[in-house]
């Protein structure tokens, strides 16, 4: 093992400078693309061919002589796919593989119209039509003749063909050409096997001014625009305390850009995994608002689907049917976690576990970061900190409380670890460019690094979580995949170099975003497996793709302890579940150094209203436990967790819709309110689902908060006070360090659970409360998902329970929701609360089923909040029931 430096805390070493990354200028093929000449392609017309994958033709650069293929198939579900390469190669380029969950199925395209310059194609729905025009080339999809999206509209399309490799003397002193073949950053050097095969193109989405997605940035939730300014760089990388509001690319990469106008959503999917940037420019042509993207990537083919919605949920639908629907979590993955880099021993672990209970505070898992290894190798346990760590799982198991370890891809070069012997013996490692063994240091010291691109090492990989191969290892054991951009301390921007070899013998340039994704899969692949395919697995990544909402869930990874990095978290999160990535948060308190205790609290008030809630922090920092601080600071984070325990039913049924119909579990606000153009680029606030909005306080030492309240017909109540409050408008909200700002939007329901207990498993059979605020016509609904929370038998068995509440003309019907599944939670309703209720009522009946006459039930009236409260209930979320409100 290698001596490696001393980090800074909590970072990595080496990871102090921000200049150790690229900035766009420094990047050879974005300078060719940005300066290069402007190509001219013309669709040749007359090779037109239509098939069942839709049309298909070359294009023609007369002044290059270059020939390309273009292919444009309208699939089903109103998406557009254009892909273009090489019309005769002289190889094989590379196309993402593993993403897409499936190939679209595509629709069959007629040949519409005809002319000298262009050619209309047209296709089953009717809705929409693709015009192709010859020079320059371009390609317009149409709605009622207006064109909605145009293809090359700025004649930015690029596509540099491979070529034979010239003689190395040439390579070496060639400069003047801008480092085709040859390319140095800092120390480092990159040959290009293939030479330059960079590729581009820019799309004109009409009549939009507001897009959004791309991740992973610390910027604003609405891109900004980029013609004065770096561009969108997608390229996971480890940025220690990554800058604020900055356009470099950190630790995940998603290439889909969303754009909405008050009449429509779309999205635009660059299926690209190399090294790639984004220009976002919004601009105004005859008074006519529109924005150009325009992409640039490394190398590959373009592969471009364009998600014509129309709405919110249809384009939500389409990305999810190409790349897969929000996995469906166990149900204690949405409890707290807690975690701490640290090195503890097991039975300080085990105290802490029992301090939680001692002072009566809920939490579901407990997390090891990397000193729980032996040395840093990864599936060991250490020794001397965790002498028999199947003992503490089973400690913890016995609450009903899970525990998660880091699991890092370089593995230690030591030829006396067997995992190490396997990894050689099997090829499992990422090859230099030469082809012999990659070498970097990581943690671990000089560490080869797995090729998950390749499914026999994912294979290999997944059987190292098996009960007999991971010693120490029980069946509550859960997966933290970290530093998998991947971290290489030794290389280039502190990852692989481009020109390392994996599997196929693809250089790495070609599928860098895709490092962490393939090794979520492959962990993912080896709990399911462990379990037999019947528990849910969980497992978190650092590094993420297009499709890793189907894995598991992301966070925002090594965040500082700042009220920057508080209100940051809010748009770095609303832009991943913008983008598909439901199952999202970021580290309570920051990473590192100290928060105040008003930050931290903030912090934790912040986060119980994201999907992921984990308290993380570095060793080099003071401990903070929840009971560390004094009465009044332990109590409002306990209320905080209890809070978050109470919302459990809510949010996991928000995770079945998401997993059943695409729909971000957190939603900026414009996906519930599409037609109001005033706040399509708020942040600070967001929709929970449809029902609740909340509104996190960022700042410090303020006494009010400007709240909007969207929708002009909207009712909102607070959701302590039961106060009303109509859209259309901003409330000035008294705020104090215990407030929590959260507004229930009126024509909606909320169940929660009645009791917290110490964990999410109790929760299985306590009982619900539901909370009905009423619209301006006194009407509701709302509907709650219940299941085992832990095996997959809701979807092989048809073992859920999924009911629905309505409230209209003074009557709340609980009902199955299509066709009912088999489980029965055995859960009971036992208070309502209806807030809107403007006169007291004469009676309040219950009917459960099949009963022909209601039975009178108690209840109170509160005239000034006009609540009326029914509590004493045994109303059971199995069985059909009716309430009416006399």
């Amino acid at each position: 093992m290698v001596d490696v430096k001393q980090p800074i805390p909590g970072g990595v070493p080496g990871g102090d400078g921000k200049d150790k990354f690229m900035k766009s200028h420094q990047v050879a093929f974005y300078r060719r693309q940005m300066q290069g000449p402007k190509m001219q392609y013309q669709a040749l017309l007359d090779t037109l061919v239509l098939n069942e994958q839709g049309a298909r033709f070359e294009l023609l650069e007369p002044d290059i002589q270059s020939k390309l293929l273009v292919c444009v198939s309208p699939c089903k579900n109103d998406t557009v796919r254009i892909v273009i390469d090489e019309l005769i190669p002289i190889k094989a380029r590379y196309r993402v593989q593993d993403v897409l969950t499936q190939e679209p199925q595509c629709e069959k395209v007629r040949l519409e119209e005809q002319q000298a310059d262009s050619v209309m194609l047209s296709w089953a729905s009717g809705l929409y039509r693709c015009r192709v025009w010859r020079q320059p080339f371009r390609v317009e999809l149409l709605c009622e003749e207006q064109a909605v999206v145009t293809f090359n509209s700025q004649s930015k399309l690029w596509f540099e063909n491979m070529r034979e490799c010239p003689q190395e003397a040439n390579v070496k002193s060639e400069q003047e050409d801008d480092n085709l073949w040859r390319e140095t950053f800092r120390n480092f050097v990159d040959i290009k096997a293939n030479g330059p095969t960079s590729i581009g193109a820019d799309l004109r989405l009409h009549g939009f001014q507001d897009v959004f997605g791309v991740p992973e940035h610390s910027d604003t939730l609405r891109l900004a625009d980029t013609r004065d300014d770096e561009p969108y760089r997608l390229y996971n990388l480890d940025v220690f305390a990554y800058e604020m509001n900055s356009h470099l690319g950190v630790y995940g990469s998603v290439p889909l850009v969303v754009a909405h106008k008050q009449d429509r959503t779309l999205g635009v999917f660059w299926l690209n995994a190399s090294d790639s940037f984004v220009h976002i420019n919004y601009s105004q042509e005859d008074n006519l608002p529109h924005t150009d993207v325009h992409w640039m990537s490394e190398i590959g083919v373009i592969d471009c689907m364009v998600l014509l919605g129309p709405t919110p949920a249809q384009m939500y639908r389409q990305y999810a049917e190409l790349t897969g629907y929000q996995v469906l979590p166990p149900l204690f993955t949405l409890g707290y976690h807690h975690s701490r880099w640290d090195d503890d021993t097991q039975d300080a672990v085990a105290e802490v576990d029992d301090k939680f209970d001692h002072h009566h505070i809920p939490y579901d898992v407990m997390w090891l970061d990397i000193e729980h290894t032996d040395g840093k190798r990864f599936f060991t346990w250490n020794p001397k900190l965790f002498p028999d760590p199947a003992r503490l799982q089973r400690h913890l198991e016995e609450k009903n409380r899970k525990l998660v370890v880091i699991i890092d891809p370089p593995i230690m070069v030591d030829p006396d670890w067997s995992l190490y012997r396997e990894g050689l013996d099997g090829g499992h490692f990422v090859l230099d460019r030469e082809g012999q063994i990659y070498k970097g240091t990581s943690w671990a010291g000089d560490s080869h690094y797995p090729d998950f691109s390749s499914p026999h090492t994912r294979a290999w990989y997944a059987k190292c979580f098996s009960l007999a191969r991971y010693k120490g290892s029980t069946p509550s054991l859960h997966a933290w995949a970290d530093m998998n951009e991947p971290t290489v301390f030794s290389g280039p921007e502190l990852t692989l170099p481009k020109d390392a070899l994996q599997y196929g013998g693809w250089e790495h340039r070609n599928l860098h975003n895709l490092y962490g994704f393939y090794q979520q899969m492959a962990a993912v692949d080896g709990l399911l497996t462990r379990s037999g395919g019947t528990e849910r697995p969980f497992v978190l990544s650092r590094a993420f793709f297009a499709g890793t909402q189907r894995l598991g869930a992301v966070w925002t990874g090594d965040n500082l302890a700042t009220w920057e990095y508080l209100k940051m978290s809010i748009p770095m999160c609303l832009s991943m579940c913008v983008t598909g990535l439901s199952f999202c948060g970021a580290d309570i308190g920051g990473f590192i150094p100290e928060p105040s205790t008003e930050l931290l609290v903030r912090w934790y008030q912040a986060s119980y209203l994201q999907p992921f809630f984990r308290g993380h922090s570095s060793m080099n920092t003071t401990r903070r436990e929840p009971w560390l601080f004094n009465k009044e600071v332990t109590d409002m984070i306990r209320s905080v967790i209890e809070e978050r325990y109470r919302l459990l039913p809510y949010w996991y049924t928000l995770f079945y819709r998401a997993h059943t119909d695409g729909l971000p579990v957190l939603r900026p606000l414009w996906i519930e309110f599409p037609q109001e153009k005033s706040i399509f680029s708020v942040e600070h606030q967001y929709m929970l689902g449809d029902a609740l909005m909340a509104c996190p306080v960022t700042q410090s030492g303020i006494a009010e908060l400007q709240v909007i309240l969207p929708g002009a017909e909207q009712l909102w109540y607070d959701i302590k006070s039961a106060e009303v409050h109509q859209g259309g408008g901003t409330l000035s909200f008294s705020v104090t360090l215990d407030t929590i700002p959260v507004f229930q939007r009126g024509g909606t329901m909320v169940c929660r659970a009645t009791e917290v207990g110490t964990c999410t498993t109790n929760l299985q059979k306590t009982p619900l409360a539901i909370t009905v605020a009423l619209d301006s016509q006194d009407s509701a609904n709302g509907e709650v998902y219940l299941d085992d929370g832990r095996t997959f038998s809701y979807r092989d068995k048809r073992e859920f329970c999924l009911r629905s509440f309505r409230m209209l003309a003074g009557r709340l019907r609980c009902r199955a929701v299509g066709e009912a599944g088999s489980y029965k939670c055995g859960i009971a309703v036992r208070s309502v609360d209806i807030l809107g209720v403007r006169d007291k009522p004469s009676a309040v009946l219950v009917y459960e089923a099949g009963a022909a006459e209601g039975v009178s039930v108690e209840y109170q009236y509160e005239p000034e909040r006009r609540l009326l409260s029914i509590g004493n209930l045994e109303l059971s979320v199995d069985d059909d029931w009716d309430i009416e409100i006399c």
